[in-house]
């Protein structure tokens, strides 16, 4: 297993993508590729886990259908882009408690964690928080009682150390996704403009939202918290609503700031036709649809069957489609088999729409449903 978790709060960081807003000078130029190899399948597990309402319960097998328990296994690749230095950081745990080497009932299999974080303003906070942010939710004492409370605290406790600390610098931010995994249940919390998609048997499913500051809601809640949103950025200086660290905008701890660390939440229980999730940086989703990168993975995956070569391939569409951002993918697979082929039923009148427009309208019909 690999994962970019560590056990202990680094002395200082370097590490993690946006817009450079001045910070310490980068410690690696390089392209940089990191591949989770795929656990093994975790089918002893004798029972799954829900997340309703924020709490985890067990859930007897028999509520389930059989043989059917996700399996995970990711790959990722992060790229330099045209930038002049690396911000981006990511993580991939398979097996938590493989990952953990904890052998005790805290941490409920089979478990998996996931995170992009798009750093700006210097490499300390991205670093930081990928280092350390599924210690703090593990930690945290409303774990496993409470995920969400759990995972919220987490990231507030990573804002407020960046403050504190006296290693790091302080005004570096960072975007932050993370995908937490127990059983079928799957919790996406962000706070940023990174995004999380599932492919549902070839249709795109966004699971957290994008916060620009020319969002709609978001500017709301900006604006009635004293800021102001100017050609797009917030108070005029960041291209994102919601971020760990950047104290220089923040102020004070305790005080009331437009930019937040809090993320939100989607929740999803996976089925037979969950396939993967696609979790990547802004870098990648300013030249690429949610629809047009599930499309790509799936056919990829019926190709070769391979999360790490799917990552690769979406990080090169976007070099090719002109990115202008570091460029960090996360691909992960919920089966050891490649998705099945989609049979489409034919009918009397020809049509001339492609597969993914098909998939798009159905997305849009369901949403407003």
């Amino acid at each position: 297993m690999s994962g970019g978790v560590e056990p202990e709060t680094p002395p200082g960081s370097s590490g993690g993508g946006s817009t450079p807003v001045g910070g310490k000078p980068p410690l690696h130029h390089l392209t940089s590729i990191r591949h989770c190899a795929s656990s093994a399948r975790i089918a002893a597990a004798t029972a799954d886990f829900d997340l309703d309402s924020g709490t985890l319960g067990l859930i007897s097998p028999t509520d389930i259908r059989p043989g059917f328990l996700p399996v995970f296994r990711s790959g990722s690749c992060a790229n330099i882009g045209t930038k002049s230095y690396m911000e981006d950081e990511h993580v991939c745990v398979d097996n938590l408690i493989e990952h953990l080497g904890m052998r005790t009932p805290v941490i409920p299999a089979p478990g998996a964690f996931y995170g992009v974080f798009d750093g700006h303003g210097g490499t300390d906070a991205a670093c930081f928080v990928r280092k350390n942010i599924l210690r703090f939710i593990i930690e945290d004492g409303h774990f496993p009682g409470s995920i969400e409370k759990a995972i919220r605290s987490a990231f507030v406790k990573a804002d407020h150390a960046i403050a504190d600390s006296h290693s790091l610098d302080r005004n570096s931010g960072t975007t932050a996704l993370t995908a937490l995994i127990f059983g079928r249940t799957l919790l996406v919390a962000n706070a940023g403009d990174c995004r999380a998609v599932l492919g549902k048997r070839g249709r795109a499913v966004e699971l957290s939202r994008d916060h620009k500051p020319s969002c709609r809601s978001e500017k709301i809640r900006i604006e009635n918290l004293g800021g102001t949103v100017f050609d797009g950025y917030l108070n005029g200086q960041l291209s994102v609503a919601r971020a760990i660290g950047d104290w220089h905008m923040k102020g004070s701890k305790g005080s009331i700031s437009p930019l937040t660390a809090e993320p939100e939440f989607q929740e999803v229980r996976l089925t037979e036709e969950d396939e993967f999730l696609i979790i990547g940086c802004d870098g990648l989703w300013d030249v690429m649809t949610s629809q047009c990168a599930v499309t790509m993975v799936r056919k990829e995956l019926m190709a070769h069957n391979d999360p790490e070569k799917c990552s690769q391939e979406l990080v090169q569409e976007a070099l090719q489609r002109n990115s202008c951002d570091n460029l960090t993918v996360v691909v992960v697979c919920f089966s050891s088999d490649p998705p099945p082929q989609i049979e489409v039923p034919r009918f009397r009148v020809r049509r001339s729409i492609s597969m993914e427009g098909l998939h798009m309208l159905k997305g849009a019909l369901d949403s407003n449903a």
